[in-house]
């Protein structure tokens, strides 16, 4: 299992009382009446802005008609998203949305993601990291170590007893671009050949040869596939351009963006070529 994370305990409840309801029968005020509470109280448990009391939300369950086992399930997530992450001690710096990607991120079970210009945040070394944050005009000066560091700790989801599943797919432009300069670029092909030889059961890297003819298809789009232990939670996608990055979890668009990525793994090169390709960069 992944580890437990407030964000993603937060969405499956709420996503599960939602269908729940739509599944009963009752209307708003039959369950406003049996449960006890006002109107914007429950549209705000609807929207998943404000969580019902335990006593409550089993009210609510009874009336739904859960079982026992179902009613724990639901109990045991309401418990898990009163605890804070590490994600949600940053909001001088981190927008709302970004907050929820890292919370979504540290609970998922997998992600795919695709890159062209750059290593993804998640395989970055130390000094090729700062390198980019440094480079962000977003970013003040005195905020870049604080991002770094948050960068960091959404590394650790890579190692430990369940770790991330992680498929990154990018061009083969960026074992050559010399973000930071060349020492630390060298700094960073040899921080991918140790992820992919230390991780070779959850770590695949795939990169897209200069020879792809169709391999900037994509163009500069960079965004994830995140996919969850919990067979009621859906795929989402985090979306990412210059200025601003996006959830979305329109399943049209998400299946739309699977299909592209799985398109985009037919123009790269094996996991084991790519690992040749990036030791050749390392020498090169």
């Amino acid at each position: 299992m992944a580890p437990m994370s407030s964000t993603v305990a937060r969405w499956e409840l709420k996503l599960r009382l939602n269908r729940l309801r739509g599944e009963s029968g009752f209307d708003d005020a039959d369950i406003i009446a049996a449960v006890g509470i006002s109107r914007p109280y429950w549209s705000q448990v609807s929207n998943g802005t404000r969580i019902l009391t335990e006593d409550k939300l089993r009210a609510l369950l009874n009336i739904y008609g859960c079982d026992e086992a179902e009613q724990d399930e639901l109990l045991a997530l309401r418990a898990v998203l009163k605890e804070r992450g590490w994600w949600m001690k940053y909001p001088a710096l981190l927008s709302p949305e970004m907050q929820r990607l890292f919370g979504l991120e540290h609970g998922a079970r997998s992600i795919r993601c695709y890159n062209s210009l750059l290593i993804p945040g998640l395989l970055q070394s130390r000094g090729y990291a700062r390198a980019i944050i440094a480079a962000n005009t977003m970013i003040r000066p005195f905020e870049v170590d604080q991002h770094l560091a948050i960068r960091m700790q959404r590394q650790h989801r890579l190692a430990g007893d369940d770790p991330l599943h992680l498929t990154a797919v990018f061009s083969q432009a960026a074992l050559i671009q010399q973000t930071g300069g060349p020492d630390v670029l060298r700094e960073q092909l040899h921080h991918l050949v140790r992820l992919i030889e230390d991780h070779p059961d959850t770590i695949e890297i795939r990169v897209i040869p200069f020879t792809a003819a169709e391999g900037a298809a994509l163009g500069g789009s960079t965004y994830h596939l995140l996919d969850f232990p919990s067979t009621h939670l859906p795929t989402v996608e985090w979306s990412e351009t210059a200025l601003q990055g996006n959830i979305i979890e329109d399943q049209s668009e998400v299946n739309g963006l699977s299909y592209a990525f799985r398109q985009a793994l037919t123009h790269t090169l094996s996991a084991d070529d790519s690992l040749a390709l990036i030791k050749a960069s390392v020498s090169g």
